[in-house]
């Protein structure tokens, strides 16, 4: 894992500045190195995108068969046939507690953790695999998780458990739904809105004021060795300003240093199709700028009340549409999933290195149930991008006749692609091992 903590160390501190001190003889001063597996600087990091919607899909029109660019697709996923070489279409996981309670709300609030849920309206899931993975990599990125959304979150009680459940699938603790951003202009503002990024001020500047403060406490000879010090931070950090004014920087560095588009509009978007684009283009420049390297991005919630007047589906709202296999079911299918491929294209087109960031992302793409009939048994699950070479896209892996199909399973398999190895999470004590 990348994040590593400092036992016993004395530090200088600034505003976003933290700098570990050398050794003196008049002040303990005891360092950490970092552990095996953290990730080299020269290579871009992977990143995680959970896309959601509720409800499932057509109960006919949700497959694929085939490898590589000879795999074929059913209908729902014909947004996605450019992608097919980078996609990994998984059947047959399910989630045991979701076959728990009651419909919607159980088989919504542990998507993405495997725990048992809590009923009577009391609130208890269990900690999400993105939520876990920014407690591990948060402190890499200015924001350590984005969770978005384009339906409002539902309060209410459905069939003894709270449609909370229903309306989150981020849990930043097991009583804790990840706060929900469903405003375009206020997701922007939480990545950009600081005038000055950390990268722009000096990191000596920044600590000048502690360094002042030690000064008085150590000996004479340590003071001339600190003096030695923050000359030598001093003068590497006008040869890395030189060297980048000159482009001879080496590494990798993200491919954007501030928004490539204005600012979003106040408020919600009346036109759904444009909210989802512009939550789309904020998990791109989010992922592109390095400001954070996890985001959730709920387009609907579970037993959703959406309307489709874009798509010419205005007489019925999604949960009522999901329960028969209508054209119009599947138009709003279709719609949904060229949500996911707008945002897939945006990130093959960024270039990192050998590799564009959709090659060095793991894209999931799920739904609660397979199909709007609550069938929960075998969960709809596609990845897309390459975890930065680790998976191998072009694949359907089916686990429907295997025992062990757990959808947690897949979590431990998608964290060990970003170096965090746990023994069990959910469910699961194992990932799987073909992906």
């Amino acid at each position: 894992m990348s994040n590593y903590r400092f036992s016993r160390r004395t530090f200088l501190r600034g505003v976003g500045v933290t700098m570990a001190l050398p050794w003196m003889e008049s002040l303990n001063v005891w360092g950490d190195t970092p552990p095996a597996g953290v990730k080299p600087a020269s290579e871009a990091p992977v990143r995680l995108g959970v896309l959601f919607s509720g409800n499932g899909f057509h109960s006919t029109e949700w497959w694929a068969k085939g490898d590589g660019n000879q795999m074929e697709l059913g209908k729902v996923l014909a947004p996605l046939h450019d992608f097919r070489e980078k996609m990994v279409f998984v059947s047959g996981l399910y989630n045991e507690e979701a076959q728990k309670g009651n419909i919607h709300s159980s088989q919504t609030g542990n998507l993405l953790s495997g725990a048992p849920l809590a009923s009577g309206g009391e609130i208890r899931s269990g900690t999400s695999i993105d939520q876990l993975l920014a407690q591990r990599y948060g402190h890499s990125t200015k924001v350590s998780s984005l969770v978005l959304g384009c339906e409002k979150s539902n309060p209410a009680v459905h069939k003894n458990y709270s449609m909370l459940y229903s309306s989150h699938i981020s849990w930043t603790s097991p009583t804790t739904p990840t706060p929900l951003e469903i405003y375009p202009a206020l997701a922007f503002d939480r990545l950009f809105k600081d005038e000055v990024s950390k990268g722009d001020r000096s990191v000596l500047d920044a600590v000048l004021t502690d360094a002042k403060d030690l000064r008085r406490q150590i000996s004479a000879n340590d003071q001339h060795k600190l003096d030695e010090y923050l000359e030598s931070v001093r003068d590497v950090e006008q040869r890395i300003d030189n060297a980048g004014k000159k482009g001879e920087l080496q590494g990798w560095r993200p491919t954007l240093e501030k928004p490539n588009i204005p600012r979003p509009a106040d408020g919600i978007p009346q036109d759904i199709a444009e909210h989802m684009r512009l939550m789309g283009d904020i998990l791109v420049l989010g992922f592109q700028t390095d400001t954070t390297r996890i985001t959730t991005l709920k387009l609907n919630n579970d037993h959703s009340s959406l309307r489709f007047p874009n798509l010419g589906v205005d007489y019925m709202i999604h949960h009522l549409l999901s329960h028969n296999d209508t054209p119009d079911w599947l138009k709003v299918n279709q719609f949904f999933l060229e949500q996911v491929a707008y945002i897939a294209r945006k990130l093959d087109a960024i270039r990192e290195g050998g590799r564009t960031l959709l090659d060095n992302t793991m894209l999931l793409y799920c739904s609660s149930m397979l199909t709007g009939n609550h069938d929960a048994t075998k969960l709809p699950v596609l990845v897309l991008g390459g975890a930065g070479g680790r998976i191998k896209g072009g694949r359907v892996l089916d686990y429907k006749e295997k025992p062990e199909r757990q959808m947690c399973r897949l979590y431990l398999s998608m964290m060990d692609k970003m170096n965090v190895r746990l023994p069990k999470f959910g469910d699961a004590t194992k990932g799987l091992e073909e992906f």
